[in-house]
């Protein structure tokens, strides 16, 4: 005997309720977050804090400090995301958020008045500090001082070892916060070098200056691609890379790799790929489902079925069939075949 199944009809519709709700409160929602921003602070004449006010379905318990929010805004009709780093967690549940005026969803969200409400995801990303015997070294360049903030805050309320930040700054953001704290906290040393003053750039003697016991230290580094690329070499050659964190907000495409064929085995669609994966397939017309463009959330995730991929953060070949990769961090270096 056949059973009919049964047609439920869908009574209640999110977006109708989300309609009717944020007529009485802008930010309600049903199972969205929504976020009222709060106030506007420039940091420099291009870089910006946002205090936003989330709504009841953002998950503060679950805020680690240095993880970050993808927040969307909607341009011409499409939602475009981005992920900045939570700087800092009010008592009232009020989070800040530096942007930097450079992209297409930056510009728009610096641009946005007092009371604009904006959509966020939960608290994101694995640059936490990590339980450790070790004292800790923190070092920032440019916007990379967002999520370092609030790894130095974190650590100055539950550590009492020492702290040190080198901090590599063309606008000096958030230097009064951080002398403030360097006053009131004896364990953490600032080390902020002025770039707009003076040409210095990272080195290992510039670190076995300022920070003579380094090398018995946790690093969490994040910053400018310069920067960044410096600090890998530093620790790949004393074979230190297990103390070293990291985090990217600028991805560098290595330039000297050749055009690769891809081909998306769903979609069956092939098209040559130069840049990372996800900017080459939306070159090619193609729409992968993506979030943060900086391998912080998973929404790029998809397996590589066969061909070689390197991962543009850590430099790491994957050459193995049916493994997961992220599309906004891995370059092909072989023809590659993707079950999308």
């Amino acid at each position: 005997m056949h059973t009919r199944a049964e047609y439920a009809p869908e009574w209640i519709r999110e977006d109708f309720v989300d309609f009717i709700a944020e007529k009485f409160d802008s930010i309600w929602a049903w199972k969205k977050i929504k976020a009222e921003i709060i106030s506007v602070k420039p940091l420099s004449a291009d870089f910006i804090q946002l205090q936003l006010r989330p709504n009841h379905n953002f998950k503060m318990n679950t805020y680690q400090a240095g993880q970050s929010v993808l927040v969307t805004v909607v341009l011409g009709g499409v939602r475009q995301q981005r992920s900045y780093s939570i700087v800092q967690v009010s008592p009232q549940g009020l989070i800040s958020i530096a942007v930097k005026k450079q992209g297409l969803v930056s510009n728009a969200l610096t641009a946005l008045p007092v009371n604009s409400i904006v959509e966020i995801s939960q608290p994101q990303g694995d640059f936490v500090l990590k339980p450790s015997e070790r004292a800790n070294l923190l070092i920032a360049s440019g916007s990379g001082i967002t999520s370092i903030y609030a790894l130095l805050n974190c650590h100055l309320l539950n550590d009492s070892k020492p702290v040190d930040l080198l901090y590599f700054s063309r606008d000096n953001a958030y230097a009064t916060e951080l002398n403030a704290l360097s006053e009131q906290y004896p364990q953490f040393k600032l080390h902020l070098i002025n770039t707009a003053q003076q040409k210095q750039h990272l080195t290992q003697d510039l670190l076995s200056e300022l920070v003579a016991d380094f090398q018995q230290r946790e690093c969490y580094a994040c910053g400018a691609s310069g920067m960044m690329q410096s600090v890998q070499n530093i620790y790949q050659q004393l074979e230190l890379s297990s103390q070293l964190n990291t985090e990217y907000f600028q991805l560098v495409i290595d330039e000297t790799l050749a055009e690769q064929p891809v081909k998306f085995l769903l979609a069956q669609q092939e098209f040559q790929a130069r840049s990372n994966l996800l900017e080459s397939a939306e070159q090619a017309g193609l729409r992968p489902a993506h979030g943060c463009r900086m391998g912080i959330c998973n929404t790029c995730s998809c397996t590589k079925v066969q061909g070689s991929v390197k991962n543009i953060l850590t430099g790491e070949i994957d050459s193995q069939n049916n493994s997961q990769i992220k599309l906004c961090i891995s370059q092909a270096i072989s023809p590659v075949t993707i079950n999308l």
